[in-house]
């Protein structure tokens, strides 16, 4: 039980990697509050967890607004008396699409679900932690933040930022205890916005441009995801942070 009794808060879990995540940060024994803004698909999720053994509760909040946000923290510190790790996993993107084509609004929402949300969670959880003596973020970016395509531009950018603050946060914060680490996941066609970063819908063909690029010859799943937030949010990475672990089977374009 690598993270046994660590209250941990996984956004974005409702499904896809941020499921992944929740499910094997309670099978190694954390108390995990799933967030989500689908309502059904949060509780779907905390119900198999606890199916499986483990212990979930959901809390339904929106990332992109302060007072959820703040709710989300006060609701894990209320119902495990602590906030041990912060998961920002929650994400979006617009649609695979050259640069000038992309709306303000979708601009916007993407900044806001990927990037103010980090800035969201370190206002609200950073004071959990100091009366915590120490916690940890963990940051989902993406390989498109360090290695940018052509038609995901702001997607790419704001996933950038996400890796570059979370090197900022890890500094800064590093005197009170408090890691902050990014996971960069490859592709993965299984996701709900996997059709949004292939511009269209993931077929055959599309699916051989994306596993070209991939040397260790798959895609990366949840799971793969999963393990190294596993890693992050455990003792054994005690003395990591600031660091970003590529999950992308050593992607090369």
């Amino acid at each position: 039980m690598r993270v046994k009794n660590k209250s941990i808060i996984v956004t974005g879990s409702g499904g896809g990697i941020g499921e992944g995540i929740a499910r094997r940060l309670a099978a190694e024994g954390a108390q995990v509050i799933v967030n989500d803004i689908n309502e059904a698909l949060g509780r779907k999720v905390v119900a198999e967890i606890e199916a499986a053994g483990g212990a979930a509760s959901f809390f339904a909040a929106d990332v992109t607004r302060s007072a959820d946000v703040k709710a989300l923290v006060e609701a894990a510190v209320q119902r495990h008396g602590k906030l041990d790790v912060m998961v920002n996993n929650a994400g979006w993107t617009h649609r695979n699409r050259p640069a000038l084509e992309v709306s303000e609004e979708e601009f916007d929402k993407c900044y806001a679900v990927n990037m103010k949300s980090i800035y969201l969670a370190a206002i609200h959880a950073v004071p959990a932690f100091r009366a915590n003596k120490g916690g940890s973020f963990i940051n989902i970016a993406s390989t498109a933040g360090v290695r940018p395509r052509p038609g995901l531009t702001w997607y790419n950018g704001s996933k950038g930022a996400v890796i570059t603050t979370s090197k900022s946060l890890a500094a800064e914060f590093g005197p009170d205890n408090i890691r902050v680490n990014c996971i960069n996941p490859v592709f993965n066609p299984d996701t709900g916005l996997s059709a949004e970063f292939a511009g269209g819908p993931v077929d055959d063909a599309r699916r051989a441009k994306f596993l070209a690029t991939i040397p260790l010859g798959r895609f990366s799943t949840a799971l793969d995801v999963a393990n190294a937030a596993l890693y992050l949010a455990s003792d054994e990475a005690a003395f990591v942070s600031g660091v970003c672990i590529e999950v992308d089977g050593g992607r090369c374009v």
